[in-house]
């Protein structure tokens, strides 16, 4: 009999994260010696009547909204039938952006690993063991770390020298928009002229640009480059069809677009109206690893390869099980600070500047389900809101 779940458990936690502040406009996570900054995620634990629990920590508020929705919904079902609890949660939350259904769904992964003694790359068909990383960095800042072009074609040298095969930039963004864009494109000279020979590059404005003019003159500085790909550069949030398959008309670096086109059928819409190359996928994000591993398919099947979002122990396995996929994000990484990852793991497991070998690659864990081991201790030490138990 496959176990039958008993209760879903979900709580929101804190940790601090040293020497980082946020930019002028307060969203942009940028290097700031001497400050704290607070961060909020939650954590998840489906618990089941054959003792074996299936865990997942990341998220946010409004996924967190959501999974204290639709919980109950899972209380006394079969804790394998993932496909069927996708469906299901994606009908519940149609009025909504479904974000709630990804921290849930790779729990019931876990919980499947455990069950089967399996890590979850391997219920998914392992393609490959370790998988190589690019370097992605912090936004840059006014304190002395990436606050100038030189200084990203610094940090991009030492990356190389790590190991990393690829480095990506978040540039810059503030209320002088035109001196911006200037510096954005001497950063791209700068790096390409760098290190442009010896890694794939990439630039990532997060939305940045006001105007698709500037987008076209960014765009055109990466061309000059052989960027590897040009992702999510100006104001329309990433989610134009329109005017990304006219940005690709006119450019030669090719577009990784559709980390903020939430949905299946939307994704598959963009794809099909030619406004990007690359296909973004993001197991919390998508609709958990049912969600980004559907996501991946589709990108298959048009020929195109599909690029995870951030780090984290779901994206190494999505990324294990995907044979068109290019590179793991290490974000966000910065020559003076940390990454504003969770230290929540009670295995050594990381996801800093240093995590790749030689060669910049990743290890996949290979335990049971996610692979890694929660301190639980320390995440519910820092619980900072109401525990939701639904049984």
């Amino acid at each position: 009999m496959p176990p039958t779940i008993t209760s879903v458990e979900n709580f929101e936690f804190s940790y601090e994260i040293e020497d980082v502040g946020t930019d002028g406009h307060g969203f942009n996570l940028v290097y700031e010696p001497g400050s704290t900054t607070e961060r909020a995620l939650f954590a998840v634990r489906v618990h089941t009547d054959a003792g074996v629990t299936g865990e997942y920590v990341g998220g946010n508020s409004p996924g967190a909204a959501q999974i204290n929705t639709i919980a109950d919904y899972l209380v006394g079902k079969d804790a394998l039938a993932r496909e069927r609890h996708w469906s299901e949660l994606k009908r519940a939350l149609r009025k909504y952006d479904r974000m709630g259904i990804g921290p849930l769904d790779i729990a019931l992964w876990d919980l499947a690993g455990k069950h089967h003694g399996a890590s979850i790359s391997e219920l998914l068909g392992q393609y490959r063991t370790r998988v190589p990383a690019y370097a992605s960095t912090y936004h840059a800042d006014d304190s002395g770390g990436l606050d100038s072009p030189e200084a990203y074609a610094d940090f991009a040298e030492t990356c190389l020298d790590i190991g990393y095969p690829g480095f990506k930039i978040h540039g810059w963004g503030g209320s002088d928009a035109a001196r911006d864009i200037e510096r954005e494109i001497e950063t791209v000279h700068a790096v390409g002229e760098r290190v442009g020979d010896e890694m794939d590059l990439m630039l990532d404005p997060a939305c940045e640009y006001e105007t698709f003019g500037d987008a076209l003159k960014v765009g055109r500085a990466c061309d000059e480059h052989g960027f590897f790909w040009y992702e999510d550069p100006y104001r329309d949030g990433g989610i134009s069809q329109h005017a990304h398959s006219r940005l690709r008309e006119r450019l030669e670096t090719p577009l990784l677009q559709t980390e903020h086109v939430r949905g299946l059928e939307p994704l598959t819409d963009f794809v099909a109206a030619a406004a990007t190359d690359f296909v973004r996928a993001d197991p919390e994000y998508d609709g958990g690893i049912t969600g980004a591993m559907k996501r991946a398919r589709i990108a298959e099947g048009f020929g195109l390869d599909v690029e995870f979002h951030a780090p984290g122990p779901a994206q190494r396995h999505c990324i294990a099980a995907t044979r068109n996929a290019n590179y793991y994000e290490m974000a966000l990484v910065h020559p003076d600070c940390a990454t504003p990852e969770p230290p929540v793991y009670a295995d050594g497991y990381l996801d800093e500047l240093g995590a790749v070998d030689d060669e910049g690659y990743v290890a996949v864990p290979d335990g049971p389900g996610l692979g890694v081991e929660y301190d639980w201790d320390f995440i519910e030490s820092r619980r900072s809101g109401t525990l939701y138990t639904y049984e």
